[in-house]
């Protein structure tokens, strides 16, 4: 066991002097088990998929914004792409479950639809435990690749309009806690959509927590990229690869890893605490302290791409910093 804390209480400065960076610096470092921690190369990994729960008027965007979106990342003028590439990160995006049509496999874009866009979990379960445990395998098998690669950081991100009132159903499943305190408005919402996302979640709620088995449980209000995020996530930490967590969706995947898969959380790092309500409470349920608080909603791995240079800062610090002793000595 590395002792992170141990090495930053000895360098040439006050202990605790340069605050949430030192915490930054000693979970960046208990992820890689190191205590000079790598943090290039990087890649922030995007995964999308539709939902069926849109058509019950849970808010004011049609599917076909997500498949827009995804066309942006593929031509590199998104703010996810644009983020990344200022953080010196690679970008993938990967489509585990869309019904957008058009976008040519190759450099940056893998298309691996399990489905075109989930069920409506108002009216039956979203997906079956044969489609979520390949949704999974597909996370799984990106954190296998990236590992191979050689990458040290995967920064994990999410587009699917319709996706927070999935992550909405599956926080109050995995933290217990009340429906109404895990929905807020996602892409946006007027007082008559919040209003049926509510409905719709608390129905959803209903019949996971009649499943018996918990994969059941959770495919019955999952997505297609929300389960793909948490074989990733499990992967990952079975590679010693660090994972920068991403807003509510992303949340609720790492909850979904957390249930499924023990030790999933190993390697994981909180990037920021969201605007959307809910997101603080998956966080305190998975232990993990986030680093930012913008308040920011939008989703798409921004949050996490913007921590990474804070990454840099904390590696820097583990290893670029003589300790006191060392200054003493001259």
């Amino acid at each position: 066991m590395i002792d992170a804390q141990a090495r930053l209480d000895a360098l040439a400065k006050p202990p605790g002097s340069l605050g949430k960076l030192e915490r930054l610096a000693a979970r960046l470092a208990a992820t890689q088990g190191r205590l000079d921690p790598r943090t290039h190369p990087r890649r922030l990994v995007v995964f999308a998929g539709d939902h069926g729960v849109v058509a019950e008027g849970v808010g004011l965007w049609p599917s076909a914004v997500t498949g827009a979106m995804m066309r942006l990342m593929r031509e590199g003028r998104s703010s996810a792409t644009a983020l990344a590439r200022v953080a010196g990160a690679d970008f993938l995006l990967v489509d585990a479950g869309s019904c957008t049509e058009g976008l040519q496999p190759g450099p940056g874009f893998l298309d691996a639809r399990i489905g075109r866009g989930t069920a409506s979990f108002a009216q039956g379960p979203a997906m079956t435990v044969a489609q979520f445990d390949s949704a999974w395998a597909l996370g799984a098998r990106i954190a296998d690749e990236s590992a191979a690669a050689g990458l040290a950081v995967l920064a994990l991100g999410e587009m699917g309009i319709g996706n927070t009132t999935a992550a909405a159903a599956l926080g109050a499943l995995l933290t217990g806690a009340a429906p109404e305190a895990m929905v807020g408005p996602g892409a946006g919402a007027n007082p008559e959509s919040l209003a049926r996302k509510r409905a719709v979640v608390a129905a959803g709620l209903a019949r996971a927590r009649a499943e018996a088995d918990p994969r059941a449980a959770i495919a019955a209000i999952c997505g297609y990229e929300i389960a793909a995020l948490a074989g990733c996530i499990a992967g990952c930490a079975r590679h010693r690869v660090t994972v920068v967590l991403d807003g509510l969706i992303v949340g609720a995947a790492a909850l979904v890893a957390q249930r499924l898969s023990p030790g999933a959380l190993e390697t994981a790092i909180a990037a920021h605490v969201g605007a959307e309500p809910g997101h603080a409470r998956m966080l305190e349920t998975l232990g993990l302290e986030p680093f930012l608080d913008w308040g920011m909603r939008l989703g798409e791995g921004t949050g996490a791409a913007l921590l990474l240079p804070l990454l840099d800062a904390a590696a820097a610090l583990l290893t670029e910093v003589a300790t006191l002793e060392e200054a003493m000595r001259g």
